[in-house]
């Protein structure tokens, strides 16, 4: 299966959200005896792309962490060819005429109430892409066209975002969940490398009551939704 994300790099269009369910993943898959692997995972190439304002330092941070878990997760040759993850480096129109053709899950997965219109998953959808999303920009159209029940839709709605935001606001903590937690974990330990105090510090703030775009809350509906 090839997954794509393609988009301005942003915290709001939450390509962080993808590569931690891909970290998720990839721990399953691990954690999944080798003789049951097969049967239990369609083999998946998870491909991100997009640009970062020069100045949006935490968009560089998670291209940075895109690149660090791409080069642990395509090097593990007991994953093989299960899972690989590629960053598609200067996205632009003539690599989206090869890409949206080739792609058949697109994530269009930014926070309910954040994208003004975000209608490239409609050249998807055309080029008969199944679509994973929140009710966010034109996903709401395209769902009143071809029935919600043809895309896989998780996530809070704009109604919920704002009490999900004052309980976190108030401290409360319990959405990041053990399965999440672990991901986490895995990420500050050095698991990948690369820049880890940048990484830490990024996560520190997710934990932390800086998780302005629901990423920890919108977690696990994500993950179920990439189980259907």
């Amino acid at each position: 299966m090839y997954d794509v994300q393609v988009k301005r790099i942003h915290e709001y269009k939450r390509q962080l959200l993808n590569i931690l369910y891909v970290i998720y993943r990839y721990l399953t898959i691990k954690d999944t005896p080798k003789h049951e692997r097969a049967a239990k995972f369609v083999p998946r190439v998870v491909m991100i792309g997009g640009k970062a304002a020069p100045g949006y330092y935490t968009a560089k941070i998670i291209i940075e962490l895109i690149s660090a878990v791409s080069k642990v997760v395509n090097n593990d040759a007991e994953i093989g060819d299960l899972l690989k993850v590629v960053f598609l480096p200067n996205y632009n129109v003539s690599s989206a005429q090869i890409i949206i053709p080739a792609s058949e899950l697109s994530q269009h997965i930014s926070t309910a109430g954040t994208e003004a219109s975000g209608t490239s998953n409609m050249k998807f959808v055309m080029n008969g892409c199944l679509i994973i999303g929140t009710m966010d920009g034109a996903n709401v159209e395209i769902a009143e066209e071809i029935g919600v029940d043809n895309m896989f839709i998780f996530g809070k709605n704009v109604a919920e975002v704002s009490e999900a935001k004052r309980l976190m606001y108030e401290g409360d903590r319990s959405y990041v969940g053990g399965r999440l937690g672990r991901v986490y974990e895995t990420i500050k330990t050095g698991t990948f490398g690369g820049n880890t105090q940048a990484f830490v510090n990024l996560v520190d703030s997710l934990i932390n009551g800086g998780d302005n775009y629901l990423v920890s809350h919108d977690f696990y509906s994500y993950m179920e939704a990439q189980e259907r």
